[in-house]
């Protein structure tokens, strides 16, 4: 089995994984939330945010996610029968660049940035990732996102379009570590592409899959971190 240090090079997933997109939908669904007479748990919230947004990058798979998320705003709304108009509804897409990143994010990735080549695959527009950019505070040696792409992961083409992005950039693809926390974005269709994969499991204290789909059969992983920053540690003490 490979150590982490036999890779030269990984690709990230953003959010969800260094960007608390679960922290940024429930907070920018406040205004419909705090509309209703019964509070709504915050899974209940990101499994219907799940739903239609999965359902939107499906039907509009070439689509900005800021404009996609504004129209999956709307059906947030519709199902909870709350009236919106469309500036509510564009605010909270433009709001994906202001999300948080996690507490361990940009430290982390300042460290392994020391020993990898590091490349974004991002189901996100290139200004909402130009946000997100600022916060984790390093130099990416390549941006993939949903919009050159024209497409949403777990789409093949996102697969497609990554590696033939390594393989432009002279990086083998035994040589690359996947690293992310969706099964259902990333994992299943990383391994169905023979990447290996290291899975930061934000989600480890918690049930269900929050603003992903239930992937069905969990994909296998080659590691397995509750955050970025025990990824980091593994890499540094060279345990793994």
């Amino acid at each position: 089995m490979a150590g982490l240090r036999d890779y030269t090079a990984l690709s990230f997933d953003v959010y969800g994984t260094l960007i608390d997109w679960e922290a940024g939908m429930v907070n920018g669904l406040r205004p419909l939330t705090d509309r209703l007479d019964t509070e709504m748990s915050e899974d209940a919230v990101l499994e219907m945010h799940a739903r239609h947004e999965s359902a939107a990058q499906a039907q509009t798979p070439a689509r900005a996610y800021s404009d996609l998320l504004a129209t999956v705003y709307r059906r947030c709304a519709e199902e909870l029968r709350l009236a919106v108009d469309w500036e509510e509804c564009t605010r909270y897409g433009a709001s994906v660049g202001s999300w948080p990143a996690f507490p361990d994010s940009a430290e982390a990735l300042a460290y392994l940035k020391r020993h990898y080549r590091m490349i974004v695959l991002s189901n996100v527009d290139n200004r909402s990732f130009a946000g997100a950019a600022q916060k984790l505070g390093i130099d990416w040696d390549g941006v993939f996102t949903a919009e050159d792409i024209g497409s949403y992961k777990p789409a093949q083409r996102n697969f497609d379009y990554l590696l033939e992005g390594i393989a432009r950039m002279g990086i083998e693809k035994r040589a690359l570590l996947h690293t992310a926390e969706s099964m259902f974005h990333d994992h299943v269709p990383g391994r169905a592409n023979g990447l290996d994969n290291a899975w930061i499991y934000r989600r480890h204290a918690k049930t269900g899959f929050g603003a992903t789909m239930d992937p069905g059969k969990l994909a296998e992983t080659t590691f397995r971190f509750n955050s970025l920053r025990e990824m980091a540690e593994a890499h540094e003490s060279g345990q793994l």
